[in-house]
Formats: structure tokens, sequence, C-alpha cells
């Protein structure tokens, strides 16, 4: 892949996923949150399976490390982003983006226990330190204020880190064999069938829904951009040019979704925020320190 194509790929990718956040934080005015979640999840796995029913040849669940993958990347990777959407009614979409790019810390240090080949050594603790860190300045709980709808959506956002990334480790430790498309739209299948289970028990209601151009087009553009389209992008930059500069996109996408916050949603993010998301991009570049420096040898080599 030309270095053009490269760019123009990772640039496509940050902003469908930057503009995500502020893009649930608009569709939450018109739907409750857990229906919103699964309606979305339902149309990317349409989009999605179709893809695969008309470029692959193996579409279904055939292994045993298919199945366990499916199960539980349907039940914790895409299950978990419910918990996104229910934070975000409390916070500024900006600030969700922030708390999801502690993501890959978070996998880091589940995978210690769950993947033997990636277990934590030396400096890599003192990454996760610095990552939770990042999260603590962010939230900064108060005893006297845990009931505060902002401390609450924060830590609703964290859980669904938390729960996202172990469902990534999860199906990682399966190994599936089957395409990474036709699992993910398995997977998406079960997560919205489980989120509508939830959204029942806690009594969300179709009626609730405001029908308008506005949440159609939300709704329409989370399905089709970052649940379907961006997903297999991502996937293509990944395998381009790797793990570890493909997580850029995740410390990328908090500053899209924090200028498209500021420009349409009026959001405001205060500075200790800015310095809790410093401190997890200090982390993150701790726990990454060897590949970091692999590739920066690479560049060295490169210019000389």
């Amino acid at each position: 892949m030309s270095r053009s194509r490269t760019l123009a790929l990772f640039t496509v990718v940050t902003v469908v996923y930057g503009t995500a956040f502020p893009a649930v934080k608009t569709g939450l005015e018109f739907l409750p949150p857990l229906l919103f979640v699964a309606i979305r999840n339902y149309l990317a796995a349409v989009l999605l399976l179709g893809y695969v029913g008309l470029t692959a040849e193996y579409r279904t669940p055939r292994t045993r490390g298919d199945w366990a993958a499916v199960l539980t990347g349907g039940a914790f990777l895409m299950g978990g982003i419910g918990f996104g959407f229910v934070g975000q009614q409390f916070i500024a979409s900006g600030v969700a983006a922030i708390i999801f790019s502690l993501s890959p810390i978070v996998t880091g240090l589940l995978a210690w226990p769950l993947l033997p080949e990636e277990r934590l050594a030396g400096r890599d603790y003192l990454g996760v330190l610095l990552g939770f860190l990042g999260v603590a300045i962010i939230v900064r709980p108060d005893p006297s204020a845990l009931v505060d709808p902002a401390v609450v959506g924060k830590l609703l956002v964290f859980v669904g880190v938390s729960v996202v990334a172990l469902g990534t480790v999860l199906v990682r430790r399966s190994r599936p064999e089957m395409p990474i498309p036709a699992l993910t739209g398995w997977a998406m299948v079960i997560g919205a069938t489980i989120q509508v289970g939830f959204a029942v028990a806690i009594g969300e209601s179709l009626a609730a829904v405001r029908v308008t151009p506005l949440a159609i087009g939300m709704v329409g553009y989370l399905g089709v951009f970052p649940g379907a389209i961006g997903f297999v992008l991502y996937l293509t930059l990944m395998a381009e040019v790797g793990a570890l500069k493909a997580n850029l996109v995740t410390y990328l996408t908090p500053v899209v979704a924090l200028v498209v916050g500021w420009l349409f949603l009026a959001e405001r993010v205060q500075p200790m925020t800015l310095l809790g998301f410093g401190v997890i991009v200090a982390g993150f570049a701790l726990l990454e320190s060897r590949e970091l420096a692999g590739e920066l040898a690479k560049f060295r080599g490169l210019v000389r």
C-alpha cells in the first residue's frame, strides 16, 4: 500500500471513529440508549453479513473456536458498548472518547492472565498504572458526590471500556478460524439481542423513540460508517501497518470528538480532563515502549 493511501485510510478511520461519539450524543436526544445501540448493531450486522455473503464462502461459525469467539464477542465485545451509550447521556462526547482511549491499556492488562504469550513485564506495569491514573484524573471521584450524574456517566463508560476489552481478549483466546467481518457480524447480532433484553428489563420502550430525520440520520451513520465500513477499514489498516500504528487511531479519535463536540454541540472540556488524557497517552507509550523503539529505529534507518 502506498504511503498516501495509508495516510488516507488512517485519516478516514480516525474521522469516522472520532465523529461516532458526537453522533451517539446527538442520537440520545431521540432514542433510549440500549435500544439505540441495539438498532445500530443490528443495522451494522446486516451490512457486514451482507458483505460477507457477497465476498466469502466461510460465512457462519464452524469450529468450537468460532462459536466461542462469536458468543464471547457478542456478550462482551459488542454487548459492552451499551455501557458507553448509557454513560454518554451524562457526559460530553469528547470525555467519553478520552476514556475509551484507555482501551489498549485495559486490553493489555486483561491479556496478562488470559493470554500467557502476552504477559506484562517490567515497565509494562507502570504503563498500566499511568493509564488508570489518567482515568482517575478524568473521573475525579468524590465520596460525597458519587451519585453525581457526570461521575456516574464516566464510570459507566469506563465499565464499558473494560467489558469491551475483556471481549477482545476472549475472542483472541478462542482462536477462531472464520473471517473477522463474519465473526463481528454474528457477534453484533448477539450483542444487539442482549441489549434489547436489558432494554426491556429496565423499562425502555419503543414509545420513547422520537422518529425524526436527525434521529434516523444518526442511527444510519453509526450503523453504516463506524459500525460496518469503519470496522472493515480499521482491519485493513491494521493488516497493512500493524497493531501498534493502528492503535494510534485510538489516541487521535478523542481529538476529533473534542473538536466536533465543541463545534456542533457546544461542549466544553475541563483542563483536568485533557491532563488525564495526556497521562493515558503516556501510559500507552510506556506499555508499548519496546515496539515504539523498534518503529523509531526503522524510521531512523529510512532517513539515513
